[in-house]
């Protein structure tokens, strides 16, 4: 039976149930939310944003309504959306779209994400003028606890991201065995990326399509010191390191699995680089456990690097939340004091960053459980399993 990444129009009844109780704790009369996340969190709708507004009004009591264009309404049908559809012909129209909300939208205190534009605040102040417009994390924190239909989807990403690892080093291989040109970083990021994309829709029997699908950042040498640098046409040298960020979403699910590569025997310089980027990670997943916060983790991962003398070459954070985003709250550095969580699905990414010769990264997406973290990504990490001879 092919695998299915949609969760139902049930299990999105549950998600807003459960968002409606923290909502009220905070004394809100609903929520008023425009983040295509945010959207496709509550409802199951995912779309492509546009100048089109699509915004999702959860009330602490009665039923989800989302505002969208009509060219989306057959497409939310389709998806089984879990709301009342509130329908507006076209944008600009006569009619501002917020206002079709008038007779739905509760007075009071209405919470907005942090995302919300001062724009659209302006607009919904303007347009309904009894919402008192909130900030609020609450549905931020709601997704931060992914709930065991959302671990499926995660498990399946890693299980893809695992593969795509696998087959960015076999077109390394192959082309070394053949003798010919080795690929470039642009060649490279197109074959693990068409290797994730052709596995789902091979092996699941719908795919939600996102932003982003499969694929992500190949890099080496030099161009690897910059953390996000971008493919380029440089081609992949003997004595260079490469790097593999990739991931997935599966059902709109996130996660990112990477791993630096050593082309041909490693030099003493280029082994002391991974095996401390290796140690921190290791360290990493130990601190990541439920009751430290995120701010301990941080600075236990961190701390390996800056004891082996290498802070210098420090440039990002230990990690990240991932869900419906790939980078999302709560974030593992030093000034984020949130208590990690039975559900958190965090990424653990150390990295040393040396100018002019190469970074050295290693990722995995790890779900935090009732006692340590367990990695959902599985590639190998071992100087033997990453030295490409």
């Amino acid at each position: 039976m092919a695998f299915s990444q949609r969760l139902g129009a049930e299990a999105h009844v549950r998600v807003q149930a459960d968002v409606r109780s923290a909502a009220q704790e905070e004394g809100l009369v609903g929520l008023l939310l425009d983040h295509p996340e945010d959207v496709a969190y509550l409802t199951g709708f995912f779309h492509h944003p546009g100048e089109r507004p699509v915004v999702v009004w959860l009330p602490v009591e009665g039923n989800a309504v989302l505002l969208l264009p009509r060219l989306e309404e057959e497409h939310a049908v389709w998806q089984g959306t879990a709301a009342d559809l509130v329908v507006y012909p076209e944008f600009p129209g006569v009619v501002e779209p917020l206002s079709l909300l008038a007779d739905r939208v509760a007075a009071g205190p209405v919470g907005i994400a942090p995302s919300t534009s001062v724009g659209r605040v302006a607009l919904l102040e303007g347009t309904l003028p009894a919402v008192e417009p909130r900030v609020t994390d609450v549905v931020a924190r709601c997704r931060s606890v992914k709930r065991p239909e959302e671990v499926v989807l995660h498990r399946e990403a890693a299980r893809i991201t695992d593969r795509m690892l696998e087959a960015g080093v076999q077109l390394v291989r192959d082309a070394l065995a053949d003798g010919g040109d080795l690929p470039s970083e642009a060649e490279l990021a197109a074959h693990v990326g068409a290797v994730g994309t052709r596995t789902m829709y091979a092996e699941h029997s719908d795919v939600v399509v996102t932003g982003f699908l499969a694929g992500g950042l190949v890099y080496s040498g030099a161009n690897s010191a910059r953390p996000h640098g971008l493919p380029s046409e440089h081609r992949l040298t003997p004595g260079e390191t490469f790097m593999l960020s990739l991931g997935c979403a599966v059902g709109g699910r996130f996660v990112e699995g990477e791993r630096t590569f050593l082309l041909g025997e490693p030099t003493a310089e280029q082994v002391r680089y991974y095996e401390t980027v290796r140690a921190a990670h290791q360290e990493g997943l130990r601190a990541i456990r439920p009751g430290s916060t995120c701010a301990e983790a941080n600075a236990a991962c961190l701390a390996v690097i800056h004891d082996a003398g290498l802070g210098e070459y420090l440039q990002h954070r230990q990690g990240h939340g991932i869900g419906l985003g790939m980078h999302e709250p709560p974030w593992l550095e030093d000034g984020d004091p949130t208590v990690i969580r039975e559900g958190f699905v965090l990424s653990n990414e150390p990295g040393l960053y040396v100018p002019g010769h190469a970074g050295y990264r290693i990722s995995d997406s790890v779900l935090v459980g009732s006692s340590a973290a367990e990695p959902l990504t599985t590639f190998p990490t071992a100087l033997d399993d990453i030295v490409v001879a």
